[in-house]
């Protein structure tokens, strides 16, 4: 198999061209993303893909195998290899991924890559949150018997935000998984936490 890896701001990513790609199940995906078994990776960018929406069309698995819908990081990546294959010069470019269409741009010969991700909505229907529709801003929810005030948003993929005082390695390992996959993030959801 021939594949390429990346990373962008501690993000990285393997690179399979579709034809590699259609032979992997989401065991294999996982597999492969194995830190200690496989090449390690957050995750695989299967592209270019054909679609009439876009100049290119691009899938992102995520290491358990599911789809993602967007990555800011992943989109870099993806960018920067159009342009390594000389697919892309320095001209803005669309790609269309599950979470939508964006617009990227290689500069400076290849040293900076932009991607322009779309409009932030804090809309529990767009993101998608249970409940009521509403602006998910400031929330409580009660985790391993914590209360933890969190803001969810989208922009084209789910993310829930945790303002912390300090930031801990062993808070974020403990209840990072129990927030991504609680029952009121129909789709899961990117967790961060964040010190200002």
């Amino acid at each position: 198999m021939k594949f390429y890896k990346y990373h962008a701001l501690g993000n990285d990513y393997i690179i399979l061209e579709p034809d590699e790609f259609k032979k992997l199940t989401k065991e294999q995906i996982h597999r492969l993303c194995h830190r200690n078994y496989g090449l390690g990776s957050d995750g695989i960018l299967c592209g270019p893909t054909d679609t009439e929406k876009a100049d290119f069309g691009l899938l992102i698995f995520n290491p358990d195998g599911s789809e993602a819908e967007k990555s800011g990081n992943g989109l870099r990546i993806f960018a920067r290899y159009l342009w390594d294959k000389n697919k892309v010069g320095e001209d803005e470019f669309s790609i269309l991924t599950a979470g939508g269409k964006v617009k990227a741009k290689v500069h400076t010969l290849g040293h900076r890559v932009t991607v322009h991700m779309g409009q932030v909505s804090f809309n529990s229907t767009e993101i998608p949150v249970n409940g009521p529709p509403r602006e998910v801003i400031n929330e409580e929810m009660k985790i391993a018997g914590k209360i933890i005030n969190f803001t969810a948003a989208t922009i084209g993929n789910p993310h829930c935000v945790i303002l912390r005082d300090e930031i801990s390695e062993a808070e974020s390992r403990a209840l990072g998984p129990l927030i991504e996959n609680e029952a009121r993030f129909p789709n899961r959801t990117n967790v961060q936490f964040v010190k200002v």
